[in-house]
């Protein structure tokens, strides 16, 4: 089986090396809808995570998808689905109903293009459904956006920890170029949940005490989202926004590179970050000073980085560059704030930014 190997170098693809980092997370419950890109996925989990132990499920629809990833989280299961752009969208009530009960949940969108129907070409377009949430009330969901096959498996532990942490939905936002390309990359066993109970489920319960379990020996708990008493639910809602300031506050990630001397700065995430650093090794070799911000949580956004950079110097000048018009940019000009200039490169729909197009507009720019 393939969770008895501890450490190995393997080739995959960015969607099965999610789904192999979802397993050896402790996921033991997935339901999902086949879309392109990510059919790969769940491929994957449909074959390897029944042989973890865990419970896969078809769904008839994403809307059955997510749901059933409600009632697998209430009992205290690690949780998943994944999905692609338009199946997303079918998820969002879902979604907020997970944020407004405080359930622990991953949910995988590996992007294309849009909008509608769109296409199955890589994408960037869904930051704004990924940040600003796509579903009803005032929620938020931490956003993590991996830029290869190995951090593609590595963010998946981190994200069934943050979920656990917070009882909150985490999307690992991905595109279809990170979804469909081979790399190696090294994978190992961990464990973050005790093997016991059920042994298809493979959860332990005293980890989490709020979960539906049966009332055997202790008082009932009750989980919902629907607050009727008269000031109840804005009650439950300043209980979300003080958790949500928690995490604005401990869990912005980012990479920085080069970013101490540079006079330009690219921001850029995902996949298309790694077309922004080749250029910018181009860009340095011809000696220009360039540098790159790339976020990791896409929310909470990364504004301490942007904070640091303002204390360099007045010369610094930010371009923003992704596969969407524009939707980072307006993060990038909340957390500039108006102290530097910043431009912006940018396409969709399947095309994709290529480093020449990024030298010309720093050159330009200088």
């Amino acid at each position: 089986m393939i969770d008895q190997m501890t450490k190995q170098k393997l080739l995959m693809t960015g969607n099965e090396a999610m789904a192999q980092g979802a397993i050896a997370a402790g996921c033991r419950f997935y339901a999902g809808y086949p879309i392109t890109p990510q059919n790969e996925l769940i491929g994957y989990m449909a074959k390897h995570l029944p042989q973890a132990g865990g419970v896969f499920i078809q769904a008839e629809s994403e809307l059955a998808a997510i749901n059933m990833v409600f009632g697998a989280s209430v009992s205290g299961v690690r949780a998943m689905t994944s999905s692609s752009s338009p199946g997303i969208s079918l998820k969002q009530e879902g979604i907020s109903y997970l944020a407004g009960a405080q359930l622990p949940a991953v949910i995988v969108n590996v992007m294309r293009g849009g909008p509608g129907l769109g296409n199955i070409a890589a994408a960037q377009s869904d930051y704004f459904q990924s940040t600003r949430p796509g579903g009803h009330g005032d929620y938020r969901q931490i956003v993590l956006a991996p830029a290869s096959a190995q951090e593609a498996y590595d963010f998946m532990p981190l994200a069934f920890t943050l979920a656990d942490k917070y009882r909150n939905p985490v999307m690992v936002l991905g595109d279809g170029m990170l979804g469909q390309m081979m790399e190696p990359l090294i994978t190992y066993r961990k464990s973050h949940i005790a093997n016991r109970g059920d042994k298809r489920l493979a959860i332990s319960h005293k980890q989490k005490p709020w979960a539906l379990t049966g009332c055997k020996g202790r008082k009932p708990n009750v989980i919902k989202s629907f607050f009727m008493q008269e000031g109840g639910l804005e009650k439950h809602n300043l209980v979300l926004q003080k958790k949500y300031a928690r995490i604005e506050s401990r869990e912005q990630r980012w990479e920085g590179l080069f970013a101490k001397d540079a006079e330009v700065i690219l921001v850029a995430y995902g996949t298309m970050s790694r077309i922004a650093r080749s250029a910018i090794r181009r860009l340095r070799a011809k000696g220009r000073n360039v540098g790159l911000i790339r976020p990791i949580t896409l929310w909470p956004f990364p504004r301490k980085i942007f904070e640091r950079v303002k204390s360099v110097g007045s010369r610094v000048k930010f371009l923003v560059v992704e596969m969407s018009y524009g939707q980072m940019l307006e993060d990038v000009l909340l957390a500039v704030n108006g102290k530097f200039p910043v431009e912006f490169l940018g396409r969709a729909g399947g095309g994709i930014p290529g480093e020449d197009e990024i030298i010309e507009k720093v050159t330009k720019g200088y």
